[in-house]
């Protein structure tokens, strides 16, 4: 059997494949909204809800989804996100109510949320500690690239061959990408069989360090919940989360309402802060990579580029609020996405450097639920917030949750590993 140089980069690749195709078809519904309201007699309220529903299911979908990779393994966890939330999105082209968007939006949650603790595991099992925030970025740059292609593809597709086409055309990118995934991922790199032995021995020996060499600690779900550091992520989660869905649901009604821009025009403007966002996940990895190669320690090094993403994030969220036109609007939301990202790229890799491979997706699919319980709050805000068409107080309400992040990740204490001496139980 022959081996495979870089195998684990290859799989954190079609990781952030997976990524693009989960955000193309979650991004679909907001470009394509303008148009398809007027049709369907639906109104911002209408989209508000269903946007809700789908992070009901996102929210319970985080915790299924990250018991379920810890049972059943990344490999088939992935399989089982990517095809129910495909013949989710396909099913949207039956749709013709907010009820009905609603039932399938719902679906689509559950199963795109398995993208999130899944990502996190597969980065826990194939590389080592001080690469982990690179390869987390990758995989953020998956979401920030699909938020990228969506604008300008679905409006391409929208005006050739109509909404409901649209929903079943992208509905096959996912099953296409299983193909790959299942020749290539055929087990994890303890026992893969193209993986060359030196690339092994690198990740297996850069994933545990002098005080992890202990008995494995693996806590129970109460366990876990009693630990500081759990909660400091689980905190941070439901604060920074929802600025990034604030862009990633509302951005094409921002330009619509506030510019005045149609479904073209959406596409032509909707995809530039996400070139930010892109960037931003890639620079937060390889910078916090950089610190640690040059004898950081892992607390320092992620907490710093944390600090550095949210030092971005809060002047750019208050000029955006009062930008006066669309190019220096998307330009400013470009730097707060690029903030996000490399604030975001460092905070999922906490749980993989707090607990054991048998417990990271568990956190991260908790901390994933907590996150969409945020989001879905900061949701239901916007209509009101931005009634009389003006959406200065909507910026201003991300401004606000930026410090709460900082202050959540601070009290989440020393970035190391919990060992189970340390357990209060």
């Amino acid at each position: 059997m022959k081996t495979r140089k870089g195998l684990r980069w290859l799989v954190m690749m079609l990781v952030a494949a997976a990524t693009i195709i989960n955000y193309i078809d979650r991004s679909a519904l907001a470009v394509m909204w303008p148009g398809m309201a007027e049709e369907l007699g639906m109104d911002k309220q209408d989209y508000a809800n269903v946007v809700t529903v789908f992070l009901i299911g996102y929210a319970v979908g985080q915790t299924l989804f990250g018991k379920l990779f810890d049972a059943l393994g990344t490999r088939v966890g992935f399989i089982l996100s990517i095809v129910v939330w495909s013949i989710s999105i396909g099913l949207h082209c039956v749709a013709r109510s907010a009820f009905s968007f609603g039932l399938f939006r719902v679906l689509l949650g559950v199963g795109e949320a398995g993208n999130w603790p899944g990502a996190t595991k597969a980065a826990a099992e194939w590389f080592p500690i001080k690469e982990r925030a690179l390869a987390q970025g990758i995989f953020g740059a998956g979401a920030s690239l699909g938020s990228i292609v969506a604008p300008p593809l679905v409006a391409v597709l929208y005006a050739f061959v109509g909404w409901k086409a649209t929903f079943v055309l992208i509905a096959v990118l996912g099953f296409i990408w299983i193909v790959p995934w299942m020749i290539i991922y055929k087990s994890g790199p303890g026992a893969h069989p193209w993986i060359t032995e030196e690339e092994r021995n690198y990740i297996l020996s850069g994933q545990v360090g002098k005080a992890e060499k202990q008995a494995e600690y693996v806590p129970s779900l109460g366990q876990l919940l009693r630990h500081r550091q759990s909660w400091g992520v689980i905190a941070a989660r439901f604060f920074i989360d929802p600025i990034w869905w604030l862009f990633v649901a509302w951005l094409p009604l921002y330009l619509n309402e506030r510019f005045g821009f149609d479904v073209k025009q959406i596409g032509l403007f909707a995809w530039v802060p996400f070139v930010g966002a892109a960037i931003g996940a890639l620079a937060g990895g390889w910078l916090c990579g950089r610190l640690l190669a040059r004898g950081w320690s892992v607390n320092r090094a992620r907490k710093s580029v944390i600090a550095l993403g949210l030092a971005l994030m809060l002047p750019s969220l208050l000029f955006s609020a009062v930008a006066a036109t669309p190019v220096l609007a998307v330009l400013s939301i470009a730097v707060i996405l690029f903030g996000f990202q490399a604030a975001i790229t460092n905070i999922q890799t906490l749980p993989s450097d707090f607990f054991s491979g048998k417990t990271v997706g568990s956190l991260a699919g908790i901390s994933g639920t907590a996150a969409v319980l945020g989001v879905i709050a900061c949701m239901q805000l916007v209509p009101v917030l931005t009634a009389d068409g003006n959406y200065a107080p909507f910026f201003v309400l991300g401004a606000l949750l930026v410090p709460l992040v900082f202050v959540s990740v601070w009290l989440g204490g020393t970035v190391q590993q919990v060992q189970a001496a340390k357990d209060p139980s």
